[in-house]
C-alpha cells in the first residue's frame, strides 16, 4: 500500500467539523484547516500523519490566529507509548487533539480526544514535599545534571553508603553500627537491603556482600564525602 499523506486527513476532518455546523476551508493564511461558525472565533486545525515536534511548532505559531487550535494526527501515530505525556503537553500548550482513523479506501473517522483550553497545573503537595525532603537530606551535590550511565546518588543511597563504609572493616551488630554512625534507621536499611550490599551473618549481625564490596570501590569518592560531612 502506498504511504499515506497528510492530504488524506483533510476530508475526514472537514466532514467532522461541517457536521457541527462549521464552514470549512483549507490552506487559509498558512493554516491547514480553518473552520468558522457564526460569530464564533475561528477554529484552526494543523494536520500531520505523525505527532512530532514540527507539528507542535506549527500549532504554536497558529495561536497568533486563534485561541482554538487543534492538531490532527492519523490514528494516534507518534502518540503510542507516550500518549498521556503527549496529551498533557498539548493541554499545557492549549491545543485540542483530533485522531483520524483512515481506512484503506481513504474513508476516515475522527475522534476528538481533548478540546483546547487554558491549562491550569495542579500542584501535588506530596511530590513537592518529597522533592524538598530529598534536596535537604542529600549531602552535597553528588550527581551531574543529565547523567544517564551512573545510578543517581539519592539521600537514601548516601545513607546506605555510610553503612558500607562502616562495614568495610568487618561485620558488626546493628547496635554497634547505630552507635558508630548515628544512623537511627540503620537496622531498617540493612534489613531491606535495597541494593544487595549487605549480608546478614547472624541475628542482628551484618557484613558486606560481594556487591557491597564493589559499591565501596565504585562509590569511593561519594563515601569519602558523606563520611566527612
Amino acid at each position: 500500500m502506498a504511504p499515506r499523506r497528510e492530504i488524506e486527513l483533510y476530508q475526514p476532518v472537514k466532514a467532522f467539523l461541517e457536521a457541527q455546523g462549521y464552514a470549512v476551508k483549507a490552506e487559509v493564511s498558512q493554516c491547514d484547516v480553518v473552520a468558522i461558525r457564526g460569530n464564533e472565533p475561528p477554529v484552526v486545525v494543523e494536520l500531520k500523519m505523525r505527532f512530532n515536534l514540527e507539528l507542535l511548532l506549527q500549532a504554536v505559531d497558529r495561536l497568533s490566529f486563534s485561541d482554538t487550535v487543534y492538531i490532527a494526527v492519523a490514528d494516534g501515530s507518534g502518540l503510542r507509548g507516550r500518549g498521556k505525556r503527549a496529551l498533557k503537553l498539548c493541554r499545557m500548550l492549549g491545543f485540542g487533539v483530533l485522531l483520524v482513523q483512515l481506512s484503506e479506501t481513504g474513508v476516515g473517522h475522527v475522534t476528538s480526544v481533548q478540546d483546547p483550553g487554558l491549562y491550569q497545573p495542579r500542584r501535588n503537595p506530596r511530590r513537592a514535599k518529597r522533592l524538598l525532603k530529598e534536596f535537604i537530606e542529600r549531602i552535597g551535590d553528588p550527581n551531574t545534571g543529565g547523567m544517564t550511565r551512573m545510578p543517581i546518588v539519592t539521600a537514601y543511597r548516601q545513607t546506605a553508603l555510610r553503612l558500607v563504609a562502616q562495614l568495610e572493616t568487618g561485620e558488626a551488630t546493628t547496635k554497634q553500627i547505630r552507635a558508630e554512625t548515628g544512623i537511627g534507621q540503620a537496622s531498617a536499611i540493612l534489613q531491606r537491603n535495597v541494593y544487595g550490599w549487605f549480608d546478614r551473618t547472624a541475628r542482628g549481625v551484618y557484613a558486606l556482600s560481594p556487591k557491597g564490596r564493589e559499591a565501596a570501590v565504585l562509590y569511593r569518592e561519594v563515601i569519602a564525602r558523606v563520611v566527612a560531612a
